[in-house]
């Protein structure tokens, strides 16, 4: 054997008698070709729907079925591979053998029956909500692009949403998920706890001087005839009724914003995170509808902060006059969603500050809708232990 290799390595090693450096170099590039060629080929052939479902055949494609990235009116589908696999090169390879991980977890028995997939869920979902979160889901935006929407087109609530996210460059599985399959078992949804708040709206009473309190993200307008966006009332936020048409209220967001930038977000006291509202940055710098007042200097932050108030239109819709319900409903969701992986916090074991990084960590393993996550986080911070003499 020792000698059949060395007689291998000199025949090799050694110079060619009979075919010259033209042919040989022509013989690697048609090889190189060759290789090239089998190698993309295998490559695009792992990247199909139809090889995707060869493993998730009984899981993954039934809940796809039907989806909006399924069927549409536009014709245009968004299968396996456009969403989970990297579209750029060297990307797309990493995942590959990545991905690699998974096949030999189908093969070996690992997640190869729905039960075991169940189990195994939540796990595969956080990798890639993990993923996406990396990339900025870039996956979504190679169709989805910011700069490529049409505002006008969306409702006002979702308007004012996605052109804050577009400033950010914000992540769309920040608040995209579940979209194309199910999710993990355990992230129990808000259970209607909004559409019931909202049906309690129906009987508000609007008396001038009062406080009514939203329910969930609502648009707020500079004028009566509410064509003029000026942002979002946050859900759980208390404002002084004003004046009132048919359709439309006037009402007074009073509160303090950082004294920086465009001072857009109004929080509802002084040093403390606790959100209001989010104006357009127009609307927060036109004097005609914000009025300030004193100013003050966060000693544990060194940042300026201004007291104000802002005049708002709105429609009279989803305010109720009591907040009781609204912290009921908050606090049974709270209960029931969180307490899944393990005994929940007390709402008084945190200051108002530290609350929503501490509920943000908490957010992958449940499924409130938006309006849900804001009143939940809400209801957090104004039952810490800032607002509580309660121990803990």
């Amino acid at each position: 054997m020792k000698s059949f290799l060395l007689k291998a390595w000199q025949t090799l090693s050694r110079p060619s008698v009979h075919i010259s450096l033209g042919v040989l170099t022509l013989g690697g590039f048609i090889a190189g070709v060759i290789f090239w060629g089998g190698f993309n080929t295998a490559l695009e052939a792992t990247n199909t729907e139809e090889f995707c479902v060869g493993c998730h055949a009984e899981n993954v494609a039934p809940e796809y079925a039907n989806t909006i990235h399924d069927k549409n009116r536009s014709g245009v589908r968004a299968t396996c591979p456009d969403c989970h696999v990297p579209h750029d090169w060297t990307d797309k390879i990493a995942r590959k053998i990545q991905a690699s991980k998974e096949v030999f977890a189908h093969v070996a028995g690992f997640i190869d029956t729905p039960e075991k997939f169940e189990d195994r869920r939540l796990v595969l979902a956080q990798h890639e909500w993990e993923r996406f979160k990396a990339n900025g889901s870039q996956e979504c935006r190679d169709c989805h692009d910011y700069k490529g929407m049409d505002f006008t087109k969306m409702s006002p609530v979702a308007r004012i949403q996605m052109k804050n996210a577009a400033e950010r460059d914000q992540s769309c599985v920040d608040c995209h998920k579940g979209i194309a399959h199910h999710l993990p078992k355990n992230m129990d949804t808000s259970g209607g706890m909004i559409s019931e708040l909202v049906q309690l709206s129906h009987d508000t009473k609007y008396n001038k001087g009062e406080e009514v309190y939203s329910v969930r993200f609502l648009p707020v307008y500079e004028d009566k005839d509410m064509k003029v966006e000026a942002g979002l009332l946050n859900p759980a936020s208390g404002v002084k009724v004003i004046d009132e048409t048919d359709n439309a209220v006037e009402v007074e967001i009073a509160g303090w914003r950082k004294d920086k930038g465009y001072g857009r977000v109004i929080q509802e006291d002084f040093g403390m995170n606790i959100p209001v509202a989010s104006l357009l940055k127009e609307s927060a710098q036109n004097d005609k509808v914000v009025d300030k007042y004193e100013e003050k200097v966060d000693d544990l932050t060194g940042l300026p902060w201004q007291r104000v108030t802002a005049k708002v239109w709105m429609p009279k819709d989803s305010l109720v006059n009591d907040i009781t319900p609204v912290w009921e409903k908050a606090k049974s969701a709270y209960t029931t969603n969180c307490s899944v992986c393990h005994t929940q916090p007390a709402e008084n074991h945190f200051d108002a500050n530290t609350w929503p990084g501490m509920f943000n960590g908490m957010l992958a393993f449940v499924n409130f809708d938006r309006d849900s996550e804001a009143v939940v986080r809400k209801y957090l911070q104004k039952h810490s232990s800032d607002f509580s003499d309660a121990q803990h």
